[in-house]
């Protein structure tokens, strides 16, 4: 059977696409802070991922037991996250991210389009 070109340009470019349309990896499941201070569960919300407290080590601060500290986290690349990032020790709200590299998770707050970041490294459970 003969392939006319046209079909292997159209076979090559479909394999091509679809091989560069890798979905980002699954940041679902629960999260220990790199300094051992709290958790956070990830799981899907809607379209995207949202993360909320599970776990605080210090009794001062079990008030944020249950708080949404990330939402809206949409995949922006292969294992990547944007959404937004909110911080209980200020009760302020940033655009944030999240990257996944195996079993550790880095989140970031940012300020000013992204010129003032503050990240975060997670060790998952």
């Amino acid at each position: 059977m003969k392939l006319k070109l046209s079909q292997i340009v159209i076979a090559t470019i479909s394999t091509i696409v679809l091989a560069g349309a890798a979905q980002a990896g699954d940041a679902s499941g629960t999260w220990l802070r790199e300094n051992g201070e709290s958790k956070v569960k990830i799981a899907p919300c809607g379209e995207a991922l949202c993360g909320s407290v599970v776990w605080v080590k210090d009794p001062k601060h079990q008030g944020n037991v249950g708080k949404r500290v990330f939402y809206d986290m949409a995949p922006s690349g292969d294992d990547k996250w944007k959404g937004k990032a909110f911080n209980p020790e200020d009760g302020k709200t940033y655009t944030g991210t999240m990257t996944l590299s195996g079993n550790r998770l880095t989140t970031a707050g940012c300020v000013l389009g992204g010129l003032i970041c503050r990240s975060v490294s997670w060790s998952r459970q």
